[in-house]
């Protein structure tokens, strides 16, 4: 996100509350952002997007309110919706993390979910195309094989490839999902999988060292929120440590991770102003199809490369949406 584009989010955000606030009696909708990021995360840009583009004004035809959580975990997305769960009618969470808290919290008020990663997998809905409950949005991916195209992308950068770590959040469901997956593919890369989980971000120094002592030629980092607000640190690390790193989020390869493959974010935030407006206009959540993205992204940074003596295949560079050189 641009400069720009963030000082105007931020100040569009800060007029929040206090306009939430202030109509709380006039019946407008009233939708609550609630952002589990220790800082202004992409999603919001699009959100707020959307809802422009569909004719939607913070005072005048809906009312917005952002509520922060303490921290990007379950228990504090729970205590954080538990405060605010009679002042809204369309609930906006972010993340596998918040869409699990958000399910465990409440069953009546609508929920809305943007970037969940499997959300049938992890019993969020009960399908994509009839979601059954209060719950419905946007999915980060909904496909298992969205892992294992990211494990083929390392092999085809290491064609000698034998040995990858898997680092995830060990309390976030994307990573069982993502297990799942890869070790379903493994065995027909001929690669071995070292499972690194990490409680918290300060586990990452010990990680990479478990990294080094198993082995690990490369390292597939699995989506979620830890992961994404780590990104700095995570690639930073790989890159001391000589790995090779394949992502979801393209911000882990602005970072400076290797490649990444997932869909953008923004977009994915813009796609959920169509559903929020469903669900305004008497819809049900349960009878809206969980969306999913309107494109994958491929993301590579070739100084990342350069610095860890790697070559990017050709074809790849060619199908890459954004190359940082």
């Amino acid at each position: 996100m641009r400069r720009r584009e963030l000082i105007g989010v931020l100040a569009t955000m800060a007029t929040w509350s206090l306009a939430a606030r202030a109509q709380k009696s006039t019946g407008l909708p009233r939708i609550v952002y609630l952002d589990a990021q220790p800082t202004p995360s992409p999603w919001i840009a699009g959100l707020l997007s959307g809802l422009s583009d569909l004719g939607y004004t913070n005072g005048k035809n809906i009312s917005l309110l952002r509520k922060q959580a303490a921290e990007p975990t379950v228990a504090a997305v729970k205590v954080a919706i538990l405060e605010i769960r009679d002042q809204v009618d369309v609930l906006v969470v972010t993340g596998t993390i918040s869409g699990v808290a958000a399910k465990s919290v409440t069953t009546s008020i609508p929920v809305v979910f943007i970037s969940v990663g499997a959300p049938v997998d992890i019993g969020l809905v009960e399908s994509l195309s009839h979601p059954g409950g209060n719950m419905t949005g946007v999915a980060f991916e909904a496909a298992s094989e969205t892992y294992a195209k990211r494990l083929q992308i390392l092999k085809e950068i290491l064609p000698n490839l034998r040995h990858v770590a898997v680092l995830g959040a060990n309390d976030d469901p994307n990573y069982r999902f993502a297990m799942t997956s890869l070790n379903q593919i493994a065995p027909a890369l001929k690669v071995v999988l070292s499972p690194i989980g990490l409680n918290n971000k300060n586990d990452l120094i010990n990680a990479f060292g478990d990294m080094k002592r198993t082995g690990s030629e490369a390292l597939l980092v699995v989506s979620g929120g830890l992961t994404y607000n780590s990104s700095q640190t995570i690639a930073d690390l790989a890159l001391e440590n000589a790995l090779p790193s394949c992502h979801g989020f393209r911000e882990a390869v602005a970072a400076g991770g290797l490649i990444s493959l997932g869909p953008d974010l923004v977009a994915l935030a813009k796609q959920s102003a169509r559903i929020i407006d469903k669900i305004i206009k008497g819809e049900q959540p349960a009878n809206i199809p969980v969306e999913q993205p309107d494109h994958y992204r491929i993301s590579v940074n070739l100084k990342t490369a350069k610095a860890l003596g790697v070559t990017i295949p050709p074809a790849l560079l060619v199908g890459a949406d954004e190359v940082i050189e």
